[in-house]
């Protein structure tokens, strides 16, 4: 699949469909790997020729808003499938890949009644992606919000001995608790144990014999156990600060810990779910964007033409593929059958620089109208 596709009208001066087979013959000569297809164009409603110039002002900043919007989507459903481990297959339009959708183009009259002025037809598409666009923000947030907390729990369970949580690495039998004993927590720093396990009991009186227990050891510190009778407790915390080892609070709680794993477990599962809902809310989304946005390509097309060429509507509208090689090839080929009167005149425009923009603010200037759909 292509990435990027110019989409272009040529003005006709005879039939459409000579024209068409003069574009096929002249692509399948000169660039013959370059695809190309008709962009069909329903009988849209002109207005009047100020509806029009108004209109076309704001085309090329709606066009990025929409493109932006439609690449948003898509890196949120590369980055979920990502981590999902999920297999892309693809994006679509309601089962039809993007490519398709675009290059055989059909106009919903349903949702896009053509009776209606050009104006409605655009406000409305750009209605429908700016609350898209509301909805991707507040479903992403919530879905942040989940993951903002799993990893603050996951850096308490897997982080540094001075800040993670104890209670997965302490067990009941790792703590004396009576009505005189009691049973600290020492964080000791990894190369300073020899030095506890030496000064620990004279750190202050009444602390119980060889009591002390390494139950864990990470890449900093090792978590010891000491026991002792409380009416000292405070004393220890305040000599042992003083040597430069760290007691940490800690209650035991068989209740705490299993209400713990619960919010994990539950937190884990939500995160899940939500992952799940926003992949396919996604894929979902990205259709009815990417849908919106070649419509609006369409009104934007046929506008460009009526003001470029006039009145009856008289244009070849087509979608073309080229590589990067073929580019000015094709494009001069496209200048060739624009059969412009004033061709010279946008090509020494172009040339000198003068930044001769299309009508709807394009970066570069042709005899016709033409602008790019970037897929990615």
């Amino acid at each position: 699949m292509a990435s990027r596709y110019w989409v272009v009208s040529l003005p006709v001066q005879n039939s459409a469909s000579t024209l068409w087979s003069q574009l096929q013959d002249q692509i399948s000569k000169h660039s013959f790997d370059t695809p190309l297809h008709r962009f069909n164009i329903p009988n849209l409603r002109v207005g009047t020729l100020d509806s029009l110039l108004s209109l076309s002002d704001d085309l090329a900043k709606s066009n990025n808003f929409m493109e932006g919007v439609s690449h948003k989507i898509r890196r949120q459903i590369e980055e979920l499938e990502r981590i999902s481990g999920v297999e892309g297959g693809g994006l679509t339009v309601d089962g039809v890949p993007v490519d398709s959708y675009l290059t055989r183009f059909v106009w919903d009259e349903a949702k896009y009644p053509t009776v209606s002025p050009l104006k409605e037809i655009v406000d409305g598409i750009h209605g429908q992606v700016a609350k898209i666009e509301d909805d991707l923000k507040v479903r992403v947030s919530e879905y942040n919000n989940i993951r903002s907390q799993l990893n603050a729990i996951n850096r308490k369970q897997t982080g540094s001995l001075a800040v993670r949580d104890l209670s997965n690495l302490v067990k009941p039998e790792d703590i004396v608790t009576s009505e005189h004993l009691t049973t600290l927590l020492a964080i000791v720093s990894k190369y300073s144990q020899k030095d506890w396990l030496s000064s620990y009991e004279t750190l202050t009186s009444y602390v119980v014999p060889r009591s002390s227990k390494k139950l864990y050891e990470d890449n900093e510190y090792a978590l010891y156990t000491v026991t002792l009778f409380n009416r000292v407790a405070d004393n220890f915390r305040t000599s042992a600060r003083e040597k430069g080892f760290q007691i940490r609070d800690f209650e035991y709680s068989p209740e705490t810990h299993e209400s713990r794993k619960q919010e994990l477990d539950k937190l884990v599962q939500d995160q899940e779910s939500l992952r799940g809902s926003l992949l396919q809310w996604c894929y979902t989304s990205y259709g009815e964007v990417f849908s919106s946005w070649m419509h609006f390509s369409a009104v934007r097309l046929f506008t460009e033409s009526i003001l470029r060429y006039g009145l009856p509507p008289s244009f070849l509208a087509s979608v073309l593929a080229p590589s990067v090689k073929a580019e000015k090839k094709v494009r001069s080929i496209l200048e060739g059958l624009s059969d412009s009167t004033n061709s010279a005149y946008w090509k020494t425009e172009d040339e000198a620089g003068a930044g001769v923009a299309g009508l709807a603010g394009d970066a570069d200037a042709h005899p016709y109208v033409s602008f790019t759909i970037n897929l990615i």
